[in-house]
């Protein structure tokens, strides 16, 4: 209610769905804070903006990296980045000090969704525009209702010149301090002095073990297709169900057949479809039927093998690009293999594990036959004690 004001004031707070009824759809703001609904379905705004695929609204549907129609619509049990790119499309552009954000969400927000998809798609156009500033991990427990471990998101479009191209992670997980006495699933929280700590690491771009700083490309990555030639061997012996073709198609196949000629190599797909006599269609159909996979067969030249289909991500700062990725790591153990480049994708992801990841101290030899040589001095004739012997 305070925020609500009385008067004129009271038509600042908007009835209905954000997503599906946007309340403000002309405004813009200076500053704006949310704590979206994360782990939600949003299916009922999908289906009242027209359903997924019927989606046009431009604050989710946007012209970026040549693409007139780049979505980034993630899956409807999780709707959290809708509210993140609806606070976007309202910041200021024309003005001097432009617009800020600071959102709280869950860590899926981070990871889900692989190259292509809607969320990866989502981080792509926010840190490709530069909008990240910094992301703060928080501690777990530090909300009534849930004890996830939750992340505060930092945009503007006015970057200061030191934080251009740069995205600061903040790991303040153990920067915490206990309560008293829970409040439901909240077991801690803030200080004033924990707050300050936060806020000069922020303030001036510290860099130590509770802070990082990264160039934007260092969450990127390509996403590639790797492919590998189908192998087919080519056996007669096998039985056609001719009953499942027409009766002049039966026809076709059996002088097909009997025309080839008898040193016909079996393991060359290739060269027994040019020489044997039939329609593409029909010898389509009957390939199940005579072939089975053979990995020292004959490669099948622009045909892959589904089954042997892979993906590769390739960081975006690899040195040499996709290239170099593939002539060092994939080629020297699939030499037939090749790269579908209409499949090549573009995600991003940021991982506070990966770049705050701190390795548990393992036990030294020595330390483990100590304390297996006093173990033994304890049990001393307790097996004698227990069998009673």
């Amino acid at each position: 209610m305070l925020l609500k004001g009385e008067g004129s004031e009271a038509e600042n707070i908007a009835y209905g769905s954000t997503l599906a009824d946007d309340g403000f759809p002309s405004r813009q703001f200076d500053f704006m804070l949310s704590n979206p609904p994360y782990g939600k379905s949003w299916k009922n705004d999908a289906d009242k903006l027209g359903g997924k695929k019927g989606i046009i609204d431009s604050r989710f549907i946007t012209n970026f990296a040549d693409d007139g129609e780049f979505s980034m619509l993630p899956r409807v049990s999780d709707g959290q980045l809708l509210f993140l790119l609806n606070n976007v499309s309202k910041m200021k552009e024309t003005t001097e000090l432009g617009s800020r954000i600071a959102e709280v969400h869950n860590g899926s927000s981070l990871f889900t969704g692989d190259a292509g998809q809607g969320e990866s798609n989502a981080r792509r156009y926010l840190i490709e525009r530069d909008l990240v500033e910094a992301i703060i991990a928080l501690p777990e427990n530090m909300f009534y209702n849930t004890g996830i471990g939750t992340y505060i998101w930092v945009l503007s479009n006015r970057k200061s010149e030191k934080r251009r191209g740069k995205i600061q992670l903040i790991d303040a997980t153990s920067l915490k301090s206990p309560l008293r006495k829970n409040l439901g699933k909240k077991n801690c929280e803030f200080t004033h002095e924990i707050r300050t700590k936060i806020l000069d690491m922020y303030f001036d771009m510290t860099e130590n073990e509770y802070s990082k700083i990264f160039d934007n490309a260092e969450f990127g990555y390509y996403q590639i297709t790797v492919e590998r030639p189908l192998r087919l061997r080519v056996d007669l012996t096998k039985i056609i169900p001719y009953d499942i073709f027409k009766f002049t198609e039966q026809e076709e196949i059996k002088e097909a057949f009997s025309a080839l000629p008898k040193d016909m190599p079996m393991d060359d797909w290739t060269a027994f479809a040019n020489a044997i006599k039939l329609k593409a269609a029909l010898l389509k159909k009957i390939r199940p039927f005579i072939t089975e996979k053979d990995e020292n067969a004959k490669p099948i030249d622009g045909e892959p093998d589904t089954e042997l289909r892979d993906t590769e991500q390739i960081p975006l700062k690899y040195k040499g690009g996709i290239d170099a990725f593939f002539k060092d790591e994939v080629l020297p153990f699939a030499s037939d293999c090749w790269i579908d480049e209409s499949k090549t994708q573009i995600g991003y992801e940021i991982s506070f594990t990966k770049h705050f990841y701190k390795p548990v101290r393992l036990r030294s030899l020595a330390e483990i036959v100590a304390d297996i040589r006093a173990l033994e001095v304890e049990t001393e004739g307790l097996l004698e004690e227990v069998l009673g012997v």
